[in-house]
């Protein structure tokens, strides 16, 4: 897969403020990338690069107020998606950071740290187990950019459609071999059930139920690991402004999945058959229930979460698509930690 700068995985380090964003999505606007705010200069930081002590900021609601009130430039909106969006003019990127570029640096490096080590051992097995070209694997995260601590997660990024899908096959037979790789016990199911849905009505039942079955996260030498896979250039259809969203409401719906085949990419998606409305915050009359046919979230949570010929309820925020002003449908798209929800029924 052809190395394209600016896209989900990568990291944008800003020229003026010393800020760190994370890129989402594969299409952006022309004059901006889209990405949201990860490290920022503070004096109480823990983080340190070049002298600077850097803080790391976690949860969306808290990227959103903090850029709002100290850096309100790197907020806009979207008439395309409907949206306010954190990005950072193409003027103001000082660099990019590409995991494919940082992995190959740390083969060529000597007197790696620990959790460098980790990060290259992890990539090397995937690619020996796995049977994965050099060239289709990457790290990311806060190791990429300099702002690890050594507790740090390892986060892998694999590049391509069809080396995507052959790799998460073999991964079932690499989570069964001695090689330090394995899946999560219960207790740390547990945990990140608080992390990843905590403040939420959703039972741990129903967390586990989805997560238990996840093979892109587990365990490398005691590092919690999360592999995100991106489509090739040529199935991201079209470019940014061939997709047009209106933001319609809130919506609770049951539905069975028609097709999860897209689940293991970022971002993610599924094709749905409405059952029956169950709540919103609109006059559902308006809407013809049947062309509500896809589930999409950016967020790695919703990754393989639910199969074909499942039943579900999900919730979020309805959106009517259109695509090249000529095919139009509706999606429904997950995106809030604490409101958003798809559970198998």
């Amino acid at each position: 897969m052809k190395n394209i700068e600016g896209i989900e995985g990568d990291y944008i380090e800003t020229k003026n403020d010393n800020l760190f964003f994370d890129v989402k999505g594969l299409l952006h606007p022309n004059d901006y990338i889209i990405c949201f705010l990860r490290f920022y200069p503070h004096p109480d930081g823990e983080r340190i690069k070049k002298g600077i002590h850097f803080k790391k900021v976690y949860k969306l609601y808290e990227r959103y107020s903090f850029l709002r009130e100290n850096y309100p430039d790197y907020l806009f909106y979207s008439k395309e998606i409907d949206l306010e969006v954190q990005g950072v003019k193409i003027q103001e990127i000082k660099k990019i950071y590409t995991p494919r570029s940082f992995f190959k640096t740390l083969l060529d490096k000597d007197n790696l740290s620990y959790i460098e080590t980790c990060s290259k051992n992890l990539c090397n097995l995937f690619i020996t187990e796995g049977n994965l070209p050099e060239k289709s694997i990457g790290i990311t995260g806060s190791t990429m950019v300099g702002l690890n601590t050594e507790k740090s997660d390892i986060d892998i990024i694999i590049y391509g459609t069809e080396t995507s899908l052959k790799f998460q096959e073999k991964l079932v037979k690499i989570f069964n071999e001695l090689n330090d790789c394995r899946k999560y016990n219960l207790d740390e199911y547990k945990s990140h059930y608080e992390w990843r849905v905590g403040g939420s009505d959703i039972p741990f039942n129903d967390f586990l139920r989805s997560e238990q079955r996840k093979l892109h996260q587990g365990k490398h030498m005691n590092h919690d690991f999360f592999i995100r896979y991106i489509k090739s250039p040529k199935d991201w259809n079209g470019n940014f402004y061939d997709y047009q969203y209106k933001n319609i409401g809130r919506i609770r719906l049951k539905a069975d999945i028609l097709d999860s085949k897209d689940s293991i990419f970022t971002p993610c998606s599924y094709k749905i058959n409405p059952i029956k409305i169950l709540k919103s915050n609109f006059n559902a009359k308006d809407i013809d229930m049947r062309d509500i046919n896809e589930i999409n979230s950016f967020r790695g949570r919703f990754c393989e979460h639910v199969k074909k010929s499942e039943k579900v309820i999900v919730e979020g925020k309805l959106e009517k698509a259109r695509f090249k002003d000529d095919m139009e449908y509706y999606r429904i798209l997950l995106n809030d930690p604490i409101q958003d929800k798809l559970i198998i029924i």
